[in-house]
C-alpha cells in the first residue's frame, strides 16, 4: 500500500500536470478541454490510482495487458482505461474481457491486431471500441508502429474492414531523450493531414496521442488531444529486482 505522503505527492503532481497542460494549449489558441491528460500507472499499486481517482482525475492507462487486468476490477467503473503499450494479437481478447470499460487501444500497429481486437469486440457483444494506429515516427527498430508510408493503407482497413473498431486517430512514442521530439510530432501531424485527406475525415475529430513527462507541452502546442504522463504524476518506474 503506498503511503500517505507519496499519494498526497501524484495528487499534487496531477494538478500541476493538468494546469500546465491547460496552459500550453491556450497558448497556441486550442481549447484546453481538447486535451485529454492520461495518467499512466505502469508498476504502481491500485491505492495509489485510487488516490488520484479520489482526486478526481478519470482518464488512466496501461502499458501491459496483464497489469491493466489486474488492477481495473480493483477500482471504479467509470474510470476511462487507455491501452497505450504495444498489444499482442493473441491477447486482444484477453484485454476487451479484462477490461468492460476500456475506451480505447493506442497501439494497433498492424492489420492482423486490428482484426483480432474487431473479432474479439463482436464475440463479447461490446460497443465499438476506439483505436488509434501507432506510427514509428522516429525510425528505431526498437519501437512498435508502422512506417509513416504505410499510414494511410492500415487506416483504410480499419475504417472499411473493422466494423466493431472506431478509428480515431494516430499515436506516436518520441525519442527517449526527446532530441528528435519536434520532428517525431510534425510527422505525426504530417500522417494525419494525408489520412484525413485519404479518407474524408475531418481533422477536428481527428485524435493524437503524442507526448510523455518530457515533452507533453511541445507536444499539446503540436496538436496533440492525448498526453500519456506517468513518472511526473506517480514518481519513478517501481521495476522488480532481478534476483542475483
Amino acid at each position: 500500500m503506498a503511503a500517505p505522503a507519496v499519494e498526497a505527492t501524484a495528487a499534487t503532481a496531477l494538478r500541476s500536470v493538468i494546469l500546465r497542460a491547460r496552459k500550453a494549449a491556450e497558448q497556441v489558441g486550442r481549447d484546453p478541454e481538447r486535451v485529454r491528460v492520461l495518467a499512466v500507472s505502469k508498476t504502481k499499486p491500485v491505492s495509489l490510482i485510487r488516490q488520484i481517482y479520489d482526486a478526481g482525475h478519470r482518464c488512466f492507462g496501461e502499458n501491459y495487458v496483464q497489469e491493466i487486468i489486474d488492477k481495473a476490477p480493483q477500482l471504479p467503473e467509470d474510470i476511462e482505461w487507455h491501452f497505450v503499450g504495444h498489444l499482442q494479437s493473441n491477447k486482444a481478447k484477453t484485454l476487451l474481457t479484462g477490461v468492460p470499460n476500456l475506451a480505447m487501444v493506442h497501439g494497433v500497429d498492424g492489420e492482423k491486431v486490428a482484426n483480432h481486437l474487431d473479432r474479439a469486440v463482436s464475440n463479447l457483444g461490446r460497443h465499438p471500441l476506439k483505436v488509434l494506429v501507432q506510427v514509428n515516427t522516429s525510425g528505431e527498430v526498437s519501437k512498435s508502429g508502422i512506417e509513416p508510408s504505410s499510414v494511410v493503407e492500415l487506416a483504410r482497413h480499419v475504417k472499411l474492414h473493422c466494423p466493431n473498431l472506431v478509428f480515431s486517430g494516430l499515436m506516436t512514442i518520441g525519442m527517449p531523450d526527446y532530441t528528435s521530439t519536434p520532428e517525431n510530432f510534425r510527422t505525426l501531424s504530417n500522417c494525419r493531414a494525408d489520412v484525413c485527406k485519404a479518407l474524408g475525415v475531418a481533422e477536428d475529430q481527428f485524435e493524437l496521442s503524442m507526448g510523455m513527462s518530457g515533452d507533453f507541452e511541445q507536444a499539446i502546442e503540436m496538436g496533440s488531444t492525448n498526453v500519456r504522463v506517468g513518472s511526473t504524476i506517480f514518481g519513478p518506474r517501481e521495476y522488480p529486482k532481478k534476483a542475483t
